[in-house]
């Protein structure tokens, strides 16, 4: 596939993620600079060390279906490449993921110390790339709001230190525009019913679901590895851990198998629109 394919390739993936524009984010969009969904996936295309991924919404004192399930996936894809992905968020996500993945818990509410908190895990870690999918991003008065702009500051774990204390390259995938990342668009959510979020991130990723924006990374990485990695996940499955686990949808706020108020099939549909762009399926 050569560079213009690519491009071209990166503008179905990217129109795919946004095509029901649930909360806006299709006018987002425009405010980007097409084939960002390639930018990317560039920056991980040949990362074989440590990878961060930092996920978790706080809703009603858990954590939302939608992160966690693109967090998964992302940190199976990556370590089927050869890389060393590590799950970073608060409580109760970090307890609830102990068991089966690697996670790096960073503190709830501890807003004093989350300079020293980042500096130390960047130290330890020494990551060849952070993303961020669906966390909250700090607003202009450096706090942290959900769609309803109501507060969760005090339920709130900071990511934001991560992003912009690293040396790395940074990615960041948002639904909503209160996400870390969304510093990029800035000019973009002035319309939008919602406390904005300022952090900036190097490449932006935008998503009508913020797991689909996962998967439209892990389509290049994909094609590029020559392995159909997009038809190994199972969202449903990975509904199924988490809800069991404590989650909740974060539009209903009820413990069920759905993500931002949507039946898992629209996340299967997105994930067979993706695999006849990447040309494994056959439309």
């Amino acid at each position: 596939m050569n560079a213009i394919e690519e491009l071209a390739l990166s503008r179905n993936i990217e129109d795919i993620l946004v095509a029901r524009n649930l909360r806006g984010m299709k006018t987002v969009q425009a405010h980007l600079e097409a084939g960002y969904c390639l930018r990317a996936a560039r920056l991980l295309q040949h990362c074989r060390g440590n990878i961060l991924i930092g996920t978790g919404f706080p809703v009603v004192k858990t954590f939302e279906t939608d992160g966690p399930v693109g967090a998964i996936a992302m940190y199976e894809a990556f370590e089927k490449l050869g890389a060393t992905p590590t799950i970073v968020c608060g409580r109760p996500l970090s307890q609830a993921l102990a068991a089966r993945y690697r996670i790096h818990e960073i503190r709830v509410g501890d807003h004093d110390r989350r300079e020293h908190e980042a500096r130390d895990a960047l130290e330890q870690f020494q990551p060849e790339a952070i993303i961020s999918i669906e966390r909250p991003g700090q607003a202009a008065d450096g706090g942290y709001y959900n769609m309803r702009g109501e507060s969760i500051s005090e339920h709130t774990a900071c990511f934001d230190t991560f992003m912009n204390q690293s040396e790395c390259p940074t990615i960041a995938i948002g639904d909503g525009g209160n996400e870390i990342g969304m510093g990029n668009v800035t000019g973009a959510l002035r319309d939008l019913n919602i406390v904005p979020a300022i952090t900036r991130c190097d490449e932006l990723i935008v998503a009508d679901v913020s797991n689909w924006g996962a998967y439209g990374l892990i389509s290049f990485l994909s094609v590029w590895s020559e392995r159909d990695l997009l038809a190994e996940i199972v969202p449903l499955d990975s509904l199924r851990y988490i809800s069991e686990l404590g989650s909740v949808d974060g539009v209903t706020r009820i413990n069920q198998l759905t993500e931002d108020g949507l039946d898992p099939s629209e996340g299967e549909s997105v994930l067979r629109e993706l695999r006849q762009a990447c040309g494994f399926i056959q439309s």
